[in-house]
């Protein structure tokens, strides 16, 4: 720096200058590295924002700054490379003062130099001068020059022997406390800053950052000529706590005349906010029998003024408790963490469920008479603990339970339980510890009534128990509570009488099955197929009969079940199955009400050699030369082995042609075949008969006869179609007769469509001349015709005009009737339309109408059936011809003539026309 750079404000003590000078005298001889001082001290607020620059300390290692690493003892202060220690988090100083170590560490050789950092906690004040302390050496005093109180001179300057200026370091600057809320006059002046180098030059002061050129806008402004900062308007430390501004220097031109320098302003807090609860109304919940310092709840309140003062520090009490019950002070509550526990025993849910718990926060670490309050609502319920055991309501039950009956409910067990209801504490849960080995019962819970249900699970039998005595314990589905034993009332005895009821005979060997050979004579005993009676104490008799006997073959005694055969059992019959058949037959006692079972009885036949074998096919084909094809030839049995094959095919000695003209040839034990023994065979039909044994004992014979068609064959040796005819026995006046028919067939035929055809064209002549779907048949309508005239007959058609006067007609006498009236009598019947029609009968249909129209009594005459008006003599009406106008004369109809000549005439009439 220039000479004319800055004087110091505070001079250090002569020995630190002559120690400071010394050094740099030996520095150029012989390089010493360490710190520049021992001791470095700092002036600071209580209160620190994080990254916050509190000092600066100076390290040599006589090789430059490089490979230079700091470190400290106190995770909340660090330093970085160049040397400014800053803070790594926000801090609240409690004491007066703070020391650390600080570690500088040479990366090449490994050696480190320690430095001791005190800060020194500043006394509350709008703005104090900066400067620095050096352990052991007080300061030499300030300069004549020395600024006022509330003036920072934030730029001072050293100056050595040889004249030479230059900044040590930088100078740490203490925050500048504004108080919130202040009611001004605004502006208000915080402090003022100015540079000494203003007694040479003019220079310009101004400030940047949050809260001058920076969202919020203006809240600080500073005198550019003067140095003097101020306020604005009035703060919200709630709002914002802290400004980091930045005050710079410059002279008239615009150039830097010092480097920037940070302020820290912070907002004073002021107690102007109550504590809020995070929530009005708080639930929490503690089991019954809690014992006293249970945790119960936690309930906050959050001050928005500065929890590091007495006007963010909350306390709670708790103001009521509702109800009072068993004590009025149930529960206390952590003044400073808010945690609500019980203070006092006797928690009962039975008696008392819920507690209401009113909460109050108080700011000012709780005083009352100077902090800000609140209130909120904490709920605490009383959970329910399984501190009751169920107890039956009475010592003994009863029920009763016919036999062979399940799921029925023989008793209700009713408990009491003063738990709360419906929850693991109250469900009861029953189960028998006596009097049931076999498990014929089991205890539902009704999940309703919480009542148990004996329920008969497996059927019992009055013959086996009569009764049975049960011991059946109660318990919940939580578990006691600890030290909660069970009561004597959680067992109690049930007794289930059995009710004997009339049982079903059964058959003891029900599906029962003996074998036998089929065609046992009828009459033979078969067996005893009975059954027995469950009911031993009753005195009842069983007899028997047939449910099913399908084939009708057996009989049962009705009194000792013996069953013989009605018929003889054929083992080939339809009836059987798998060689069993099969009869069912019932058992029924004599008892109230009677009671019947049923048992199958299976027979199952062995089978004998009673029928004989049957030939396959019974009807073939073969060509009349014999080298070409044969038929092959087997037998069926409805017998099964060993009574079936193999089989003896074999021609009988008669007729004699049989062997001439056949052979057969033995394939195996079950097939054979037929084939012609002479060259050529005359085409036509053969029965062939063959002898067919089986391989029973003893062996049934059968003669059997196959229908053979000898016919003429193809190269393939297929019958040919002509060959086939002939072969069925047809000759040639056969198939001209067959022709003769089909051709006689086909002219009915043909004649009968052509016959078809001219009916339905003379169908089409008899049709109108409109189409189908505009048939208005039944919409004819009967209207009157006029006849020649008005005049050529004498008719009364007075009545016409006057209907009135009808009366008198209506009562002449019968037989008095003018020719146009309408007689009175019976109205023929005219033609029903038909209600499938065709478009053809149109005409019949019209023609039978007329026909009856013509002989219709009722009808009037033809040229008077309908008389529309009638003018002359008898009218009642006058002539229209009378009424002459009035106003014809004065009317001009001249404008008829520019019609045309159909309206001239017109004109003339009206008009009069031109007189000559």
């Amino acid at each position: 720096m220039t000479a004319g750079s800055g004087v110091l404000l505070v001079l250090l003590s002569l020995s630190g200058a002559l120690r400071a000078h010394n050094g740099d005298l030996t520095a150029r001889e012989t390089c010493k590295a360490g710190f520049s001082e021992e001791d470095y001290t700092a002036l600071i607020s209580e209160n620190i924002l994080e990254g916050e620059k509190l000092l600066k300390v100076s390290f040599s290692s006589c090789l430059g700054t490089k490979g230079t690493q700091y470190e400290t003892n106190s995770v909340d202060f660090k330093v970085r490379a160049d040397g400014t220690v800053f803070a790594t988090r926000e801090l609240r100083i409690p004491s007066e003062q703070v020391a650390f170590t600080v570690t500088a560490r040479d990366g090449q050789t490994a050696k480190r130099w320690d430095a001791v950092v005190r800060l020194l906690v500043a006394q509350p004040s709008s703005a104090r001068p900066a400067h620095k302390l050096q352990k052991g050496k007080p300061s030499a005093g300030l300069d004549a020059s020395q600024p006022p109180n509330d003036t920072l001179l934030p730029w001072p300057q050293h100056q050595n022997a040889n004249g030479l200026r230059r900044q040590k370091r930088d100078w740490v600057i203490p925050p500048i406390n504004v108080p919130e809320n202040s009611r001004g006059p605004f502006p208000q002046q915080l402090v003022r800053i100015r540079s000494d180098k203003d007694n040479d030059i003019p220079i310009r002061y101004s400030i940047t950052g949050v809260g001058a050129d920076q969202p919020p806008m203006e809240v600080f402004s500073i005198d550019s000529m003067s140095g003097r900062m101020y306020v604005t308007r009035p703060m919200d430390r709630e709002e914002r706590a802290s400004y980091h501004l930045r005050a710079h220097a410059v002279d008239m031109n615009g150039n830097k005349v010092e480097n920037p320098i940070d302020l820290y302003i912070y907002v004073i807090d002021m107690n102007d906010n109550r504590p809020e609860f995070v929530n009005q109304v708080y639930n929490g919940s503690v089991d019954e029998g809690s014992k006293p310092g249970t945790y119960v709840m936690t309930v906050t309140a959050n001050d928005a003024d500065d929890s590091t003062t007495a006007n963010g520090m909350v306390r709670y009490r708790i103001v009521t408790q509702t109800p009072q019950s068993p004590s009025q002070n149930m529960f206390t509550i952590n003044s400073e963490t808010g945690d609500i526990v019980t203070v006092a025993a006797g928690l009962d849910r039975e008696k008392v469920q819920q507690y209401t718990v009113i909460v109050q926060a108080t700011d000012m670490e709780g005083n009352l008479n100077y902090g800000l309050s609140n209130t909120a609502t904490a709920i605490i319920s009383v959970t329910d603990v399984n501190d009751n055991p169920p107890e039956f309501t009475t010592s003994t039950y009863a029920g009763e339970v016919p036999e062979n009956q399940v799921e029925v409910v023989v008793a209700n067990l009713t408990v009491m339980d003063r738990d709360q209801p419906h929850s693991p504490n109250w469900n009861a849960f029953y189960r028998i510890i006596s009097g049931d080995p076999s498990g014929h019962f089991s205890i539902r819970t009704d999940p309703v009534t919480n009542e148990g249900m004996v329920t008969v699970v497996k059927a019992v039998d009055y013959e086996l128990n009569r009764a049975f005595m049960l011991t059946v314990m109660v318990s919940n589905q939580a578990p006691l509570a600890s030290g909660i034993q069970m009561s004597f009332q959680s067992t109690a005895g049930v007794t289930i009488s059995v009710v004997d009821i009339n049982e079903a005979p059964y058959f003891p060997s029900n599906h029962k099955l003996i074998r036998l050979e089929e065609g046992v004579p009828t009459g033979t005993v078969l067996t005893t197929f009975s059954a027995v009676d469950p009911d031993r104490f009753m005195q009842q008799a069983v007899r028997y009969s047939k449910l099913s006997d399908p084939a009708n073959w057996l009989h049962i005694n009705a009194t000792n079940g013996q069953i013989t055969t009605a018929a003889v059992l054929d083992r080939e019959s339809l009836y059987i199955k798998n060689n069993v058949y099969e009869a069912t037959f019932l058992a029924a006692d004599n008892g109230i009400p009677p009671a019947s079972g049923t048992g199958t009885l299976q027979i199952y036949l062995i089978d004998i050699n009673d029928n004989a074998p049957e030939l396959l096919p019974k009807e073939a084909q073969i060509c009349e030369k014999p080298s070409l094809n044969a038929i092959n030839i087997t037998a069926a049995d409805a017998d099964v082995d060993p009574n079936i094959g193999p089989y003896v095919f074999e021609l009988p000695f008669a007729p004699a042609a049989v062997r001439k003209n056949w052979t057969i040839t033995r394939l195996n034990g079950d097939y054979a075949q037929l084939s012609l023994r002479i060259l050529y065979l005359e085409a036509g039909m053969y029965d062939v008969p063959i002898i067919v044994t089986d391989s029973g004992n003893p062996p049934l014979s059968n003669t059997s006869v196959i229908k053979v068609k000898v016919c003429p064959c193809d190269e393939n040796g297929d019958c040919t179609t002509v060959g086939a005819v002939a072969a069925a026995g047809l000759g040639t006046s056969a198939i001209v007769a067959i022709l003769i028919c089909v051709v006689i067939l086909l002219t009915m035929v043909l004649l009968f469509v052509v016959w078809m055809k001219r009916r339905e064209k003379e169908r089409h002549t008899k049709q109108l001349l409109i189409d189908p779907e505009d048939d208005v048949r039944d919409n004819i309508l009967k209207y009157d015709e006029e006849g020649g005239g008005e005049e050529d007959q004498d008719y009364d058609l007075s009545q016409l005009q006057q209907p009135e006067s009808m009366e008198h007609v209506l009562s002449k006498a019968p037989g008095v009737r003018r020719v146009d009236e309408r007689p009175v009598g019976a109205e023929p019947q005219y033609p029903v339309r038909p209600v499938v029609p065709h478009p053809g009968d149109i005409g019949d249909f019209i023609t039978e109408g007329l026909r009856a129209a013509d002989n219709d009594p009722t009808a009037p005459p033809y040229d008077s059936l309908l008389v529309f008006d009638y003018e002359g003599s008898g009218s009642t009406a006058g002539s229209v011809s009378s009424l002459n106008s009035s106003s014809s004369g004065d009317q001009d109809y001249d404008y008829l003539n520019d019609w045309g000549p159909r309206f001239k005439k017109l004109a003339d009439m009206y008009g009069g026309g031109e007189e000559d």
